[in-house]
């Protein structure tokens, strides 16, 4: 899987102090899979309070110390603090930051990372992501999100809800200008395999295609949620031409903390 060594050691040494308000998020978090499409140059810890974050790095800290690591102390400040992780030659950067607790679903246990974002909160973060930076490492993943966790449109119609900042069109068209790339903008990435570009743009726009029909499909209430379907116990897209009961599907909101979807008729 794509994670360097010494990530995957440090990530051994700390995983027990994970938990649902100290969990692994980011690019090291989307990339945990063995499917997953290039290695993060950095671990993410996110946390739902500022003191949190104080509490975990020093836990952490200590763990590190103690297996012989050296820790170069980058910025530290409420709510944040970045280091530089190494030993023995080998290096990683770790960002212990605060992030607002709101999300769809509560975090997840995961072998590896202690705990982690769950992959639908964490594709609906890279689709923020990507509309506020034009980063090529973004658009890596979101392609791959869209094909393996949720549909482009349908992340875009969730993260309305965590950030009410935008519209589904809003974010959509700032969607659209992104994927302008060029190849030598991908050779500074430590991908897995090499990126077809000229494929890749092709993905994006009948990724964007699909996107724009869910966006205009459905109506403004239900904007900023997921669906549920209970029956096969997954998210999935809505259809055009039915009711949500008929197909099976329940809106799932986000709260504070995330909430497991629960069985229940629409509306």
């Amino acid at each position: 899987m794509p994670l360097t060594d010494v990530q995957r050691h440090v990530l051994a040494l700390v995983a027990r102090h994970r938990s649902p308000d100290s969990y692994l998020a980011g690019g090291a978090a989307l990339h945990l899979e063995p499917h997953s499409t290039r290695f993060s140059d950095d671990l993410d810890f996110f946390h739902d309070s500022v003191e949190r974050v104080a509490t975990a790095y020093r836990d952490d800290e200590q763990a590190l110390r103690a297996a012989g690591y050296e820790i170069l102390l980058e910025l530290s400040q409420p709510g944040f603090i970045r280091a530089i992780v190494q030993k023995g030659g080998d290096a990683t950067r770790i960002d212990w930051a605060h992030d607002s607790a709101w999300r769809f679903l509560p975090p997840v246990r995961d072998a590896i990372g202690g705990f982690t974002l769950h992959p639908i909160d964490l594709a609906i973060n890279k689709t923020l992501a990507l509309a506020g930076r034009d980063e090529p490492r973004d658009f890596v993943d979101i392609l791959a999100l869209h094909e393996q966790v949720l549909p482009l449109g349908g992340l875009v119609w969730a993260a309305v809800g965590k950030d009410p900042g935008f519209s589904p069109l809003s974010l959509l068209e700032l969607l659209k200008r992104r994927g302008r790339y060029r190849v030598e903008d991908f050779r500074r990435l430590q991908l897995v395999e090499p990126f077809d570009l000229q494929l890749a743009k092709g993905r994006w726009q009948a990724a964007l295609d699909s996107a724009e029909r869910l966006v205009a499909s459905r109506p403004a209430a239900e904007a900023g949620c997921l669906y549920y379907a209970a029956a096969r116990d997954r998210f999935e897209l809505p259809g055009p031409d039915a009711s949500l009961e008929h197909q099976g599907l329940i809106p799932h909101f986000g709260t504070a903390g995330g909430v497991l979807p629960q069985p229940g008729p629409p509306g």
